[in-house]
């Protein structure tokens, strides 16, 4: 239930970003009383874990490609929009190395910041992710390959 909570509390103060009195009390309050709404489902894995010196740099490494790419993305499709071309968009399902929950989890939420692929569906038992892309021709190596390796350098520590 601690790491429930921590995780909570850093989302709060991501999100609400002031660090007043009052703001802190409300963090406070919600994430106690999400952390016991959802202690019953099961164990989490406590944010300090990703402070691990082993983990740091690869970790540094995937916010890093996460962001370049997020706004590189946001480049191109704000390009598109303005040059009045449409998105050739289409479902893609590409193959995925990552196996634990945690993995396709971490590679779904990354790859759905980037605005030109939002996660649709999991094959868990043939370990592909589908997609829908701005980009039709779109393939492993532009959508999750990139951000699964660093995300696999990282839970693989």
């Amino acid at each position: 239930m601690t790491a429930l909570f921590c995780w909570c509390e850093v989302t709060w103060t991501l999100l609400s970003f002031t660090a007043t009195v009052e703001q802190i009390a409300v963090g406070v309050a919600v994430s106690l009383t999400a952390a016991l709404a959802c202690a019953p489902l099961g164990p989490v894995a406590g944010p300090w874990r990703l402070l691990r010196p082993r983990r740091l740099g690869p970790l540094l490494a995937l916010a890093a490609s996460v962001a370049a790419r997020a706004v590189a993305a946001n480049l191109r499709l704000t390009r598109m929009i303005w040059s009045r071309r449409r998105p050739a968009s289409a479902m893609v399902t590409v193959p995925t190395s990552a196996r634990s929950d945690a993995e396709v989890t971490a590679v779904g939420l990354l790859t759905s910041i980037i605005v030109n692929s939002q996660l649709v569906d999991v094959d868990r038992d043939r370990h592909r992710l589908r997609y829908h892309t701005a980009e039709a021709g779109a393939g492993r190596d532009d959508i999750n390959g990139p951000i699964e390796a660093r995300v696999l350098g990282v839970t693989r520590r």
